[in-house]
């Protein structure tokens, strides 16, 4: 038996099986488990098989070579696969390969697409070792090995299985390249996933399709703008391609994110030409877009010709409206589209009540934010965490602190449990009203119901202490953060630097600028500004701006940032303030 190792788990271990022999005798021998310490440098075994190009489209059925004897356990793989107790059927497979039979590449590929979709790579990992031992993988298993790793974030190791599967002679085809394309997309990579689609050019045996173009198109408005992505669509359009409106869908979108609403109008105003129709999804987005600028007239032109062209309004084009209004300071006229929405025989959503719910507090109309939110729940639309926490922290403001403390311990009970994020809400909102002793005991509570603080928990009370000038205690939060496992990030710096320089303690804020360095904590520009502004306002103006002279030369900071800090300390001054000094 041949051993080679699979350079693709290079992140994690790999099941090194000792199987025995096979062989086709009637012997009874038991599978022998994985080793449960396996060791990071083993490869797994193999059998060289033959190197067999498999297309996409057609698969072939391999039939389990089995004695009468062993249709049971056969029949319990077979059920436990298609049940979906892929735990099971693992450990049946491993039985049925220890004795002798050769797995089919469409159970197989099921149990790896199963393990990979509940996260257990390896698991996966392990199907493939025994199909490439004992069976014969296609395109289609190595798909769904290589999406496992993706799903995991292991793109590295996706891009090893890819290269494996050539090596063994399986040419991978526009789904293999789709995967790899849409996973590099979605991490950022464009430039890597460009020359992906430059290497699947090269190929014979398939060429990119309109869904390649659509997620490099989308990939490129968001890394590299409209421009870019409209580039990509030249090319697609020059390969014969033509665009669906999920394409042009993601142009418009990406023309309207960067305020070229015109142009979007008139690219959705030309798709017929193109031979395409414009759906629902076109209008909502170019409405979106004429709204988030003001754009009324255009908007309601607009929604007119979507009755023109066949299509009613649904529940995201309320939505849209709603949000818009509210954001405008129109809450009364949202609450008539609201009203609407509700004749028209469409069920408001969250996404739906959320600015309204936001907006009414803000304008400290409680009493009709609730009874929004009453009205949610007699209709059976749950509030989200979200909306509790809009209206916990509006309750805390408007001085009902207790009320709200009450709220927030029922909030289980109505179906939303608290989540550390509401409780660092409603920590910041007791404490901002002045209740210091109810916002800290929640932080005890917090803990004692296995919710464990994170970063955003340390950093607001670090700036809860720091805005009631309670320097020390935040300094023990800074210290305290640190021995719990959360490494102090510039913003708990800059929180800490800030609360000193507030307190002319100038001293103390160069002194812990220099221990965030000693640290490893890279100070930012806003650290650099914060430290300026303090010596500033502590008396020391002209060293200030000695000093903004000094990193702006050292391209520490920005032009914009040295022109704000000359209003802020006016030369003139300076020279008055140098003066006066002089004659004393």
């Amino acid at each position: 038996m041949t051993i080679y190792s699979v350079d693709f788990l290079h992140h994690s271990p790999p099941f090194t099986p000792q199987l025995n022999p096979t062989s086709h005798s009637l012997h009874t021998s038991i599978v022998t488990c994985r080793n449960p310490n396996p060791n990071p440098n083993d490869g797994y075994s193999a059998k060289n098989s033959p190197k067999v190009g498999v297309s996409a489209e057609t698969r072939p059925t391999h039939l389990l070579s089995h004695d009468f004897r062993d249709t049971h356990l056969m029949k319990l793989f077979n059920r436990s696969c298609k049940a979906g107790k892929f735990n099971e059927s693992l450990y049946f497979l491993e039985c049925l390969v220890n004795k002798g039979y050769r797995p089919g590449v469409i159970l197989c590929t099921k149990l790896i697409k199963g393990f990979s979709n509940f996260k257990n790579i390896e698991k996966a990992v392990r199907v493939m070792e025994i199909l490439e031992e004992y069976g014969d993988p296609d395109v289609i298993a190595y798909n769904a090995l290589i999406s496992g790793f993706c799903k995991a974030n292991r793109i590295e190791n996706a891009g090893q299985v890819f290269d494996r599967m050539k090596g063994r002679g399986f040419l991978p085809d526009i789904v293999t390249y789709n995967i790899m394309i849409g996973s590099l997309c979605g991490r950022r990579k464009l430039g890597l996933a460009l020359k992906l689609l430059d290497q699947l050019l090269e190929e014979d045996n398939c060429m990119p399709t309109v869904i390649t173009y659509t997620i490099l198109i989308e990939a490129a408005i968001v890394e590299g703008g409209i421009n870019e992505a409209m580039k990509l669509l030249e090319q697609m359009l020059a390969r014969g391609l033509l665009p669906d409106m999920y394409t042009y869908n993601a142009i418009i979108r990406g023309m309207c994110r960067e305020g070229m609403v015109e142009r979007a109008s008139d690219l959705l105003r030309s798709l017929s030409s193109k031979g395409c129709k414009p759906d629902l999804v076109s209008y909502n987005i170019l409405l979106r877009g004429f709204l988030n600028q003001g754009k009324w007239d255009l908007g309601e032109q607009l929604v007119t010709e979507m009755f023109s062209r066949g299509w009613e309004p649904n529940k995201v084009t309320y939505s849209i409206l709603i949000n818009s209004l509210c954001r405008f300071g129109r809450i009364d006229e949202a609450i008539s589209v609201l009203k609407v929405m509700v004749e028209k025989g469409l069920t408001p959503d969250a996404y739906s009540y959320d600015p309204l719910i936001s907006s009414l507090c803000k304008e400290g109309r409680l009493d009709l934010a609730i009874g929004i939110m009453d009205y949610m729940l007699s209709n059976d639309c749950l509030p989200d965490i979200v909306n509790y926490s809009t209206i916990l922290s509006a309750l805390c403001k408007d001085g009902n602190p207790n009320q709200a403390l009450e709220i927030f311990h029922k909030l289980a009970e109505m179906g939303c449990p608290p989540n550390v994020s509401s409780y660092n809400s409603m920590i910041s909102a007791l404490w901002s009203c002045g209740n210091r002793s109810m916002a800290l005991s929640l932080v005890p509570e917090m803990v004692s119901k296995g919710i464990d603080p994170d970063e955003i928990t340390y950093n607001s009370l670090i700036s809860c202490f720091c805005r009631d000038g309670l320097m020390e205690e935040a300094i023990e939060l800074l210290d305290d953060m640190e021995e719990s496992g959360f490494r102090p990030s510039v913003i708990s710096y800059n929180i800490v630097v800030l609360g000193f320089c507030k307190m002319h303690r100038i001293d103390d804020a160069i002194e812990l600028f220099a221990e965030m360095v000693e640290t490893g904590c890279q100070p930012n520009e806003t650290t650099y500004i914060l430290l300026i502004e303090g010596i500033g306002f502590a008396g020391w103006r002209m060293e200030a701006m000695e000093l903004a002279n000094t990193l702006f030369s050292g391209y520490v900071i920005s032009q914009d940032s040295v022109n704000r800090l000359k209003k802020t300390f006016p030369m003139l001054d300076v020279y008055t303030e140098l003066s006066h000094s002089e004659t004393e």
